[in-house]
């Protein structure tokens, strides 16, 4: 056999090995971002089917309307918690845990984007709120909750990268670097953790349907009016949720969320260039308002 055979064949059999499902009822899952988007369907959807949730967000509000709109608000702990904030993160598990009795899952749900302007435009807070956010507040949650994770039977990280994470996409730089490093540091994660029972998965969407504009402070109003003419097709977040929650049962390496995320992840493969130039006239009109 060859050297590539060899390694192929070594690859199989570390998968086989491993247990691939975790299913969901009577699971407890932490949520980021759980007070709007995808995040409060991935709270209602878990809760429907039959966990336990502990809800994260920056807005107590948002938190309490989700946890409004549960068919099972029993089953869901509401923390309102900064997640760059290292230390508010550090005491998270514990509060979890006396609400819940143990942490089966983590989903790294929340994240911001910048404003639609290029690089040259930003401010340094704002490139440094959109890095604190996305990739640093993933790494608090993902260090501070680790240890519990490796505790359990079975259990399951789940991160959200972004198309903008495998592919450029002008006026969006900053928060593509912080995606792109999201899908490397999951990667890598889940090798690091190939001999344990903690499952990793990256996620990728495309144009979802959430006010992640309007929460980011990233879109002028005119710049809404454009991407909301129906050009961009959009997966409701509903779909989306269901859509990941399917994926981290049957312990999926990544997950590919709208039919835009998976041609332009098979484009991008195929020509790179002529896939970011694809992107580029798509966008212009936003870097031009």
């Amino acid at each position: 056999m060859s050297l590539s055979g060899e390694l192929v064949s070594s690859a199989n059999q570390a998968l086989k090995s491993r247990k691939v499902e975790m299913k969901i009822p009577n699971k407890t899952f932490v949520v980021t971002g759980g007070g709007n988007g995808i995040g409060r369907e991935l709270v209602l959807n878990l809760v429907r089917s039959g966990a336990r949730v502990a809800a994260v967000d920056i807005n107590e509000a948002f938190l309490e309307t989700t946890a409004k709109l549960s068919d099972n608000r029993g089953n869901i702990s509401l923390h309102a918690v900064d997640i760059t904030d290292r230390k508010a993160v550090e005491a998270l598990p514990e509060q979890v845990i006396a609400a819940h009795g143990s942490v089966d899952g983590l989903i790294n749900n929340a994240g911001i984007i910048q404003p639609f302007v290029k690089v040259s435009e930003l401010t340094w807070s704002q490139i440094d709120k959109v890095l604190n956010v996305n990739l640093n507040g993933l790494l608090n949650m993902t260090k501070v909750f680790l240890p519990y994770l490796l505790k359990r039977p079975e259990a399951h990280i789940v991160n959200i990268s972004s198309m903008g994470g495998f592919l450029p996409v002008p006026g969006q730089t900053i928060y593509g670097a912080s995606k792109a490093a999201v899908k490397l540091f999951t990667e890598g994660l889940r090798s690091e953790l190939l001999d344990t029972n903690v499952h990793v998965t990256v996620v990728f969407p495309g144009a979802i349907g959430t006010n992640i504009a309007q929460n980011s402070g990233a879109m002028t109003p005119e710049q809404q009016a454009a991407q909301d003419t129906g050009k961009i097709k959009m997966t409701s977040p509903l779909r989306a949720a269901q859509t990941i929650l399917d994926g981290m049962e049957s312990d999926q390496y990544r997950v590919l969320i709208g039919s835009d995320s998976k041609m332009m992840d098979f484009f991008y493969r195929l020509n790179p260039k002529g896939a970011a130039m694809l992107i580029y006239n798509q966008m212009k009109t936003l870097l031009a308002n």
